[in-house]
């Protein structure tokens, strides 16, 4: 599924997109809120400014992907590889992290006083 296609099918009102390949894809300032995306590849993807909040990221591969700007509040993470992904200024708001490999730290703002919920004890860079 092209992006094209993705956009014209969220906007009919479709929510799930389990297991797409996503890789590198251009989904920058777009809305996926509510969307199901888990088990997707979003490696190499550009989601600056994208809105996936309450998405659904389960077990998600965002290795590499761009997420600056963009609004993750209250979605869920739960095993989502965030190997080298930029975080810069990403709201993180009540998002579920449990068990989610996050970045080395470069632009990932998680302080002990975060609202992200749900770190996990094996957090690998």
């Amino acid at each position: 599924m092209n992006t094209k296609e993705l956009l014209s099918r969220y906007s009919a009102g479709q929510r799930d997109f389990r297991n797409l390949n996503l890789m590198a894809a251009n989904l920058r300032n777009l809305n996926f809120s509510g969307a199901n995306f888990s088990g997707a590849n979003f490696r190499g993807a550009n989601l600056t400014s994208t809105n996936l909040s309450q998405a659904n990221l389960s077990d998600v591969n965002l290795t590499g992907a761009n997420l600056t700007r963009a609004n993750l509040t209250r979605a869920n993470l739960k095993n989502a590889d965030l190997t080298h992904v930029n975080l810069s200024d990403t709201n993180l708001s009540h998002a579920y992290l449990s068990d989610a490999i996050l970045p080395d730290g470069a632009g990932a703002k998680l302080a002990s006083n975060s609202p992200a919920v749900a770190l996990s004890q094996d957090v690998v860079g």
